[in-house]
């Protein structure tokens, strides 16, 4: 049985415009040990599905349906008192910006300690001592002096740390990553995506990483899922995903990204603007930006075909190419 099983998952979000569907009909399993990478343009629902798996939504979203099981406990339904025990506990999760996830009238030892207490049955004592623990972990040097230090005294990169570390304080069984790397430099990102590998083959733990690049995927991921619109467009092993695409915003994604190959050349962006999510149209969402567009996907959204054991996508690109192998005529 998988460690987390998300089945058809829908989250709105009710604004006066009208209902947002941001996650509409997601599903995936993830294994123990196990990372997941789930890629997307901002706005295409990454971040809400993995809000919805923590249930802390605003108040202006909502789970309309779907099933969240972790280790065969369904979470949606289930009420504050019992999610506050998994939360931080057993799941837990790194902001984007550790700035505005820190604190800044609070020392780092503080914020530490009392995620610490709050999750565990260790007394303040223990507490600390888990704290300055954690803090050597994620390579911090000098961790009981910085214990006293408030989020100001410490770069981008060492804040990342320190968030890290909070997120790991309670040995969590899942870790959500929601784009950790995005506010650093290049060689910030490369530490802290190779601290998160040592960390997570040393602790074995699974790990969720939302991200919009792609090379952070490559490096870290064991499955992929691709989400335009709300929607998984393209689903499997890393392999399949960047070797054999099959979803043409999957192909978009990699065209566009710079390698020794196209060093020199100009890169290929995915042309027009993201959906309209209070105004869906009833075929592909991303047929209004598809070279490949055809008329049925317009008018038809395609259902996620199986390319083979490994690997679905839903795209009328794949329809088309089985029909002209077996001799009939796609339009």
């Amino acid at each position: 049985m998988a460690m987390l099983e998300v089945k058809d998952l829908r989250t709105s979000f009710y604004t006066p415009a009208g209902e947002v569907k941001a996650v509409n009909g997601v599903s995936f399993n993830l294994d123990h040990g196990k990372v997941l990478g789930i890629v997307g343009e901002s706005g295409s629902g990454k971040s809400v599905t993995a809000y919805s798996v923590m249930q802390i939504l605003e108040k202006t979203g909502k789970i309309v349906s779907g099933s969240i099981k972790f280790n065969g406990e369904e979470l949606v339904g289930a009420g504050e008192k019992e999610m506050k025990k998994i939360r931080g506990n057993k799941i837990s999760i790194i902001f984007q910006d550790p700035m505005t996830s820190l604190n800044p009238t609070y020392t780092i030892g503080r914020q530490l300690m009392e995620a610490i207490l709050l999750h565990t049955n260790r007394n303040k004592k223990q507490a600390r001592e888990r704290a300055i623990e954690m803090l050597r972990l994620v390579n911090i040097n000098e961790p009981e002096k910085r214990m006293n230090q408030y989020p100001y005294e410490f770069s981008g990169g060492m804040r990342q740390r320190i968030m890290i570390a909070m997120a790991l304080a309670c040995e969590p069984d899942i870790l959500i990553a929601d784009e950790p790397t995005t506010a650093l430099d290049v060689t910030i990102q490369a530490q802290i995506l190779e601290l998160m590998q040592s960390l997570q083959k040393e602790l074995g733990m699974a790990i969720i990483m939302i991200t919009h690049d792609l090379g952070v995927v490559a490096q870290m991921c064991d499955e992929v899922i691709v989400m335009y619109a709300g929607s998984i467009c393209e689903q499997g092993t890393a392999d399949e995903i960047f070797y054999n695409p099959k979803h043409e915003y999957t192909k978009g994604l990699i065209r566009s990204i710079p390698t020794i190959e196209n060093d020199g050349q100009k890169l290929q962006p995915i042309t027009g603007t993201p959906i309209d999510l209070l105004n869906m149209p009833a075929g592909c969402p991303f047929a209004p930006r598809c070279d490949a567009a055809m008329k049925i996907c317009l008018r038809q959204r395609c259902e996620r075909m199986q390319i083979n054991e490994w690997h679905q996508a839903a795209c009328w690109m794949n329809v088309k190419e089985e029909m002209e192998k077996e001799g009939g005529a796609a339009e």
